[in-house]
């Protein structure tokens, strides 16, 4: 059988094409661009559409003359991204881990709505796939617990 015959400056010159600095292309003269118009301005967004776009935090409404607040929780979705679950627990249900779960939204934020007592505060605070504590990025305040941690405060 015949062998190929190895050219020598191939192999010679393959190094050195490995090793040579690439070579830039020069620089195309490109037609000026007629001046763009300015795009009109966005029309400004009613408050309710700035609301519905709240990534997450507390709002409250007061409804039986004051006497009671329906208060909105919502836990943004980069608080618990992988989250399979979430419900809160606090003081107004004697800190139960499940008896309030919070819904999915299409975004993937978590939201639940409550009616509290108004005239006072509450401490609560969120559990993620029942063991992951996190609490409130937009809660009123904070209050140490005694486990070292803190406590998200709604102030209704």
């Amino acid at each position: 059988m015949a062998k190929a015959k190895k050219s020598t400056t191939a192999s010679k010159a393959a190094p050195a094409a490995k090793n040579a600095p690439a070579k830039k292309a020069a620089p195309v003269a490109k037609a000026a661009k007629p001046a763009a118009k300015a795009a009109p301005a966005a029309p400004a967004k009613k408050a309710a559409e700035v609301k519905a776009l709240k990534p997450g935090g507390l709002e409250k409404k007061y409804v039986k003359q004051g006497s009671a607040c329906n208060v909105t929780f919502v836990l943004p979705k980069a608080a618990a991204p992988d989250a399979g679950s979430v419900c809160i627990l606090g003081e107004f249900n004697n800190w139960s881990a499940d008896a309030h779960p919070l819904a999915r939204r299409e975004e993937g934020d978590f939201v639940i709505t409550l009616e509290l007592e108004a005239g006072r505060a509450y401490r609560f605070r969120y559990v993620i796939d029942g063991w992951k504590f996190e609490n409130d990025w937009f809660a009123d305040r904070y209050e140490p617990n005694p486990y070292g941690g803190e406590d998200s405060v709604v102030d209704v």
